[in-house]
């Protein structure tokens, strides 16, 4: 059990007050959680209303929890009020959850990216339950005039053994509201969890088998228009002119018009990302309507010149980007990262003499690593809904990043962010893809034009060209041995276009005596942002790739090579800014060989291993898999993570599972190619995805006992994944893949 503070620095973490209709609400951020239907609780109490970031009890017993972030298909919307209903101490099945409205001021991290829910909100949630618990104890106990010590609590009720007494939460619940938040309160000890670590089904389930209205896809007002844009066919071009003659005089079409997204002197904050800044915007009754009036425009496009644009990223300083003119070939770009690897890089760390040590090898492994860029494909295409006025702008629909995106609406609209309100709906698939909401914008800007409401759709080539993919990579992998086969010394020079890839501090920095690490990039108008763990999607795969390869040179079983330097990194530390714990990354590396006993091969299969750290949590894979028709079968994967605290294991399986099998069709399949900047693959016709039927038949997934708070869980099992499948492709073929995708 531990003590916590419920203030955190200058701002009152809770906050509480009556409610009309009796009950007790608390207030509290960081939090996020789920929606339960009328039919999956009891009854609702009598006075039933909506309030911004609380925590409300309600006099028929029944628990509500706004949920601030955004819902991806992370299962967020579970898990999260689990926390609170585990330090609350109540029944599961009376707990209701309804999404919040962006609110700034009441929620601090309305955000959905790099596997932080869980891991943010964890002390946060765990606090609002065990405050209210705490009030509801002090009310009861002056109630019966008793110590509030002697006062103790199991599913919604309160005790007193001394007196026999007893009342449920809700008898208590308004007494308690008037009561002042205590200063510190006690959290649960880890043994005592009663619902964290249990698993309890996803309370959207029901909803989206049947095909209930969650997404904002399905969004229908009175009087909505439907709208769609033209955005130039190839990156380095512009709109020059188009003729819409034909196209207005068609049934449905109300306006067709230009639109300029962000006004050039528009300082950018770091998920601002806008491909195209001016685009051609349909409007009409319906979408069939409006696509078909899209193919009738006769547009003009011409190129555009090299411009400069402001940028505040998310973290440093503001930054002057240069956006080239020119139209990109994917032939090119691959001809200009193998030219960098003879530039001077920028040497971003270095350990011992890692000149001297090559010099002196016995023998040296050198490898290089591509991989292109990556288009995220979404189940929902990209869509949002805008209704607004002189006065105020309602705007609804998917959104990572909600609260970093207010501040560019409110500029390019001319509404003060007070009158801006952006209710959010479940994310028909996300992985970075929404965190730019450019959009948003266009919707709101035809709407703010039409001056009705306006539902804006992305067709699925809209999307697939529109920009804002995963850059494209290359790394090149140096190893030095000397006479005994024991790795010396490591040399990585990882860039990409438009970015590096280079985590410089990861293993095996650390495990190594002499080790450099140096990073390039080159740039480009072709618009990339967030993927599903950046940068690590590809650094994992080469890493982990080269580190099997040394391990065969070095005459070396892979999982023991890895634990040997492990063992270095935990012992005998390289440099002080390793960013991994050495004892953890080992642990799903010994758990994983256990788990898929790993020195017995079954018959007929070829076996690659791999483990990545990433998002604060570690991963480690064992994929089996046979060759038939040139093609892989996936027979297994087994994996092993240590995220800290495990809160729902169903749903983390889940995504665990999602991650292996995305990363798995990635790494044979993914790939968008360019030639004079138009992008070759605009659908699912030529961008190949993973079919159901090549999925892994099993996945086994082991999670590491553990005490830690938990730790991201969306994205550390896609990195590792990769090079898992490429070291048995190996096993199977003899032929080692050095550029993605495997299969093309």
């Amino acid at each position: 059990m531990s003590t916590v503070k419920t203030k955190i620095g200058r701002r009152s973490f809770l906050k509480n007050s009556a409610l009309a209709g009796g009950g007790m609400m608390l207030s509290f951020s960081w939090l996020a959680s789920c929606k339960m239907t009328p039919e999956e609780v009891n009854s609702l109490p009598k006075e039933w209303f909506k309030i911004n970031g609380y925590l409300k009890i309600g006099d028929n017993g029944q628990v509500t929890i706004m949920s601030p972030n955004p819902e991806g298909g992370q299962n967020v919307k579970t898990s999260m009020p689990m926390i609170v209903a585990e330090e609350l101490d109540v029944d599961w099945e009376r707990v209701i959850v309804e999404q919040a409205p962006l609110d700034t001021d009441s929620f601090s991290f309305q955000f959905l990216g790099g596997s932080q829910a869980i891991r943010r909100g964890w002390t946060g949630l765990r606090m609002a339950g065990a405050s209210a618990r705490q009030m509801l104890r002090a009310a009861a106990a002056s109630a019966w005039n008793v110590p509030v010590e002697e006062i103790t609590t199991k599913s919604g009720v309160l005790y007193h053994s001394g007196s026999n007494k007893s009342a449920a939460y809700e008898e208590m619940a308004s007494a308690a509201s008037t009561l002042a938040v205590p200063e510190e309160v006690e959290l649960k000890a880890i043994e005592d969890f009663g619902i964290i670590g249990t698993s309890r089904k996803n309370v959207d389930g029901k909803k989206i088998v049947t095909g209930k209205p969650l997404f904002s896809i399905d969004t229908y007002e009175e009087g909505m228009l439907t709208s769609m844009i033209v955005h130039p066919p190839a990156f380095g071009m512009k709109l020059k002119s188009f003729d819409d003659t034909v196209a207005r005089a068609m049934p449905g079409i109300h306006d067709i018009f230009t639109l300029k997204v962000l006004e050039d002197e528009y300082e950018r904050q770091h998920f601002d990302t806008c491909t195209f800044l001016e685009v051609i915007a349909v409007v009409g009754n319906t979408t069939w309507e409006v696509l078909n009036a899209k193919k009738a425009l006769q547009v003009e496009w011409e190129p555009f010149e090299t411009y400069t644009e402001q940028r505040q990223p998310f973290r440093g300083p503001k930054q002057t980007l240069t956006i080239p003119a020119g139209l990109e070939n994917t032939e090119e770009h691959r001809a200009k990262m193998m030219e960098m690897l003879s530039e001077k890089p920028q040497t971003v760390r270095r350990d011992g003499n890692p000149e001297q040590a090559f010099q002196n090898a016995e023998k040296i492994i050198e490898r290089t690593y591509t991989a292109p860029f990556l288009v995220h494909n979404c189940m929902e295409p990209m869509n949002f809904f805008a209704n607004v006025t002189d006065t105020k702008a309602d705007l609804k629909g998917p959104l990572q990043k909600p609260e970093l995106t207010e501040h560019a609406i409110s500029e390019r609209l001319g509404l003060p962010i007070e009158n801006i309100d952006i209710q959010m709906t479940r994310l028909g698939g996300g992985y970075g893809r929404r965190s730019y909401a450019h959009w948003l914008i266009e919707v709101a800007l035809i709407s703010q034009k039409m001056k009705a409401p306006v539902k804006l759709v992305y067709s699925r080539e809209d999307d697939m060209t529109g920009g804002i993919y995963r850059s494209t990579y290359q790394v090149k992998y140096r190893a030095a041995l000397n006479k005994e086969n024991e790795l010396t010394a490591v040399h990585v020079n990882a860039g990409g276009i438009p970015e590096s890839p280079l985590y410089a501090d990861r293993f095996p920095a650390g495990a190594v005596e002499n080790y450099i690490a140096e990073s390039w990039e080159v740039n480009s108008n072709i618009t990339i942002g967030s993927f599903r763990a950046p940068r690590s999607n590809f650094m994992a795969s080469a890493e982990q790739s080269f580190l099997d390869e040394v391990a065969e040179e070095a005459g070396k079983d892979p999982i023991e090579f890895r634990l040997e330097l492990l063992e270095k990194a935990r012992t005998n530390p390289v440099g002080e800014r390793n960013d991994y714990d050495p004892e953890r990354y080992a642990g799903v590396l010994r758990m994983v060989r256990d788990k898929s006993n790993w020195g017995k091969v079954p018959d007929g299969m070829s076996r690659g291993v791999s483990a990545y750290f990433c998002h604060n949590s570690y991963a480690a894979q064992v994929l089996d898999m046979k060759w038939e028709n040139n093609q892989p079968i996936i027979d297994k994967v087994t994996c092993a993570i240590d995220c800290g605290i495990v809160v729902n294991p169903d749903a983390a399986k889940n995504l665990c599972e999602g991650g292996i099998v995305d990363g798995i069709g990635n790494a044979l399949y993914g790939e968008q190619t360019f030639r004079d900047g138009v992008p070759g693959k605009s659908n699912f016709d030529t961008y190949r995805m993973i079919r159901m039927s090549e999925a892994p038949k099993e996945i086994a997934v082991h999670f590491v006992e553990s005490d830690i708070d938990p730790t991201g869980l969306g994205e550390p099992t896609f990195p590792p994944i990769f090079a898992a499948l490429a070291n048995a492709m190996y096993k199977a073929t003899g032929k080692r893949h050095y550029d993605q995708p495997y299969l093309s």
